[in-house]
């Protein structure tokens, strides 16, 4: 058999992607060298770190690759680390700049702050949804668990996983397409977290700042219930973000729903839509159950265009859906889990009104230059 030509495989190592940086590792400095000896071909590649927790990854992804390649019978691959000065080179590639990339005025990225009035309204679970319904798109997501003393977005997404840290620069897990970073990854158990405000805006700060997600099409922000110091701190870090704001069917739930809608009147945010979820429950005989009563979502959704004087559609209503639930409990979403299920159909629905928003465009370079005469 004829011994396999090096710029083939180079091209087939070219569509490795690092499972962390999401790009290809030749693009990243981490192809070391390849030499190809007849049908043997050795692979050097390097890691970021000593303790790489996918390291097992990349091995089985090159393997995988070269094995389409003709004429390859054997792969040897020696994975080694990164020197210091090699960090540098690949954190000054990535983050050419210091503070947050979504809040420049060139930045691209649609930032979702999902708020809620109160808490228990399943704010989260909808949240992660929508995450994993555009990323199954094909978009580029990204979740920031902004819920610091209620974090659950890890357990809904099945991540057991730690952020990788790379000096300076951190990693985030990635779960089903989204990449996710939770303060629920760097306390130990169940372990409960009690912060105050300076706290939480330093902890948000960094996990705007700090975390490596890439160029994203959609930014999520899981925030805790209310009008706190986490909502205000968006605002001030994120002030391009829109809020999505959910509520349930039910009169109490919708009055403090728009309390956390109307705080973008204080910063200037504007407020993408409202969500209705546990809505009524169709049953076996065809019967709808309204468990949460009805109409809480128009309710908040009217109040706050008045309000603010602009329009705020009611994105949708989300029936409350035992497989939901149930979907959260698995850490297997129920977008991906039962896509066809009437929950499901409802969150994708939402999803697409989100991907097709516009984005603004004021106080963005549109990168027109003046030819002189």
């Amino acid at each position: 058999m004829t011994a396999p030509d090096e710029a083939a495989v180079r091209a087939a190592l070219s569509t490795v992607i690092d499972p962390e940086l999401r790009r290809p590792i030749d693009e990243l400095g981490m192809l070391a060298g390849v030499a190809v000896d007849g049908g043997r071909v050795t692979v050097r590649v390097l890691l970021t770190i000593a303790g790489c927790p996918l390291r097992g990854t990349i091995d089985a992804d090159v393997r995988a690759a070269l094995s389409r390649v003709p004429g390859v019978d054997d792969v040897s691959v020696e994975l080694e680390v990164m020197t210091p000065e090699q960090r540098q080179a690949l954190r000054d590639q990535l983050r050419p700049e210091r503070g947050i990339p979504f809040s420049r005025p060139d930045s691209l990225t649609k930032v979702y702050a999902v708020a809620s009035g109160k808490g228990g309204v399943g704010k989260s679970s909808v949240t992660v949804n929508l995450a994993c319904e555009l990323a199954a798109r094909g978009l580029r997501v990204g979740i920031v668990d902004a819920d610091v003393h209620g974090f659950s977005v890890p357990g809904l997404l099945g991540i057991t996983q730690g952020p990788t840290r790379v000096d300076d620069m951190i990693l985030p897990p990635v779960a089903h397409g989204v990449k996710v970073i939770s303060v629920g990854m760097f306390v130990s158990g169940n372990q409960a977290v009690a912060w105050r405000g300076p706290m939480l805006h330093r902890a948000l700060e960094q996990f705007l700042t700090d975390v490596y997600f890439g160029d994203l099409d959609v930014l999520f922000l899981d925030l805790p219930p209310g009008t706190g110091d986490v909502a205000i701190s968006v605002s001030q870090l994120l002030p391009t973000a829109q809020l999505v704001v959910v509520t349930t069917p039910q009169a109490a739930a919708a009055d403090v729903a728009e309390r956390a809608g109307s705080v973008s009147a204080q910063t200037g945010q504007r407020v993408a839509g409202v969500i209705e979820n546990m809505s009524g429950m169709t049953l076996p005989d065809g019967t709808v159950l309204e468990v949460f009563g009805s109409g809480g979502g128009e309710r908040v959704a009217g109040r706050l265009t008045e309000a603010l004087g602009a329009p705020v559609p009611l994105l949708g209503r989300i029936p409350l859906d035992v497989a939901l639930r149930e979907g959260g409990d698995a850490g297997l979403p129920i977008v991906l889990r039962e896509p066809s299920s009437p929950s499901a159909v409802a969150l994708k629905d939402v999803a697409s009104q989100l991907a097709s928003s516009p984005r603004g465009l004021a106080g963005r370079s549109l990168g027109l230059h003046v030819q002189p005469n």
